[in-house]
């Protein structure tokens, strides 16, 4: 019995497939159709929402990161038309934000879900007191 080679996927095929599944693509269709597990889709998202497009490298050792280029006086503008670019920091402050919020719309559905079903049993189990010919709740003081 031979020993298969792992498969390599290409940073590009990784983020195609990303953008299907983050654009509400069922993720058991998505996985069976490319021949590989969900587990492994979610560790790339999970990757691609730490990093971004650049944590989602192929096999093999990582590139060298060049040293940090110093960044240019305050006092000078950008040339006219150019961007600045986004900060990393203020991206990834908020993705850990929304991650949080969405942890706490979690908690809050399954107290919702909790409270509901509370309800629903103790509606259940209430005797109706109205109407003619209906059982008291409770006996009388007489006795």
């Amino acid at each position: 019995m031979s020993k298969t080679e792992p498969r390599v996927f290409s940073r590009e095929m990784k983020l195609a497939a990303l953008s299907r599944m983050l654009a509400g693509e069922n993720v058991s269709a998505l996985a069976r159709e490319l021949r590989l597990r969900r587990k492994l889709l979610y560790k790339w998202r999970d990757q691609f929402r730490s990093g971004g497009p650049d944590a989602l490298r192929t096999r093999g050792r990582p590139r060298k990161v060049p040293p940090a280029t110093v960044a240019a006086p305050v006092s000078q503008a950008p040339p006219a038309g150019a961007q600045a670019p986004p900060a990393v920091d203020d991206l990834a402050q908020a993705q850990r934000r929304i991650a949080e919020l969405e942890r706490k719309i979690g908690q809050q559905q399954l107290e919702l879900d909790f409270f509901q079903q509370a309800l629903r049993q103790v509606s259940g189990k209430r005797r109706p007191s109205d109407g003619p010919g209906a059982v008291t709740s409770t006996r009388s003081s007489t006795r």
